[in-house]
């Protein structure tokens, strides 16, 4: 199974209002960057689209570390939330499309949550914030670009 480490952040104009999620997908020597996001969402909908974008462009189920500096995302997956919302059938929940896309996704790879400081000095998550703040500043200015409603997607060049 391929180890994959992927780093994601959210962020929201307003909230509600414009946001944007990033993402970045590692993979040996290989760096893949995306980003995209919604003109009218909040906070918590683009911290969870940014893992759910980048889980989806893994070809095979893979180890995933995933690394969130969203509170809210990483205690769903390690604080048996999923389950007892599971058990409740989501009554009460919010983002509960999201949250049940995220989860089947994790059932094709197996993922690691890592709870990471946000705005601090790890590199890649500061670099997602900065694709997630810069989507959603465009999105608020009409300039987002659309790619058939997925992310975009940049590839750095193989070292």
């Amino acid at each position: 199974m391929r180890e994959v480490s992927i780093y994601t952040d959210g962020a929201c104009s307003g909230n509600p209002g414009p946001g944007g999620y990033g993402a970045i997908l590692m993979y040996g020597p290989h760096t893949k960057k995306i980003y995209g996001g919604e003109p009218h969402t909040t906070n918590n909908r683009m911290e969870l689209k940014g893992p759910i974008e980048a889980l989806r462009m893994l070809k095979e189920p893979c180890a995933v570390k995933l690394y969130s500096d969203s509170s809210y995302v990483v205690n769903i997956f390690t604080l048996g939330w999923l389950e007892e919302w599971e058990k409740k059938d989501f009554k009460g929940k919010l983002n509960v499309d999201l949250v049940k896309e995220l989860a089947e996704l994790c059932r094709v790879h197996r993922v690691t949550w890592i709870k990471v400081k946000g705005h601090a000095d790890n590199e890649f998550n500061n670099e997602c914030d900065r694709l997630a703040t810069t989507y959603a500043k465009m999105v608020a200015e009409g300039k987002a670009p659309c790619v058939d409603g997925g992310p975009v997607v940049y590839e750095e060049p193989d070292a």
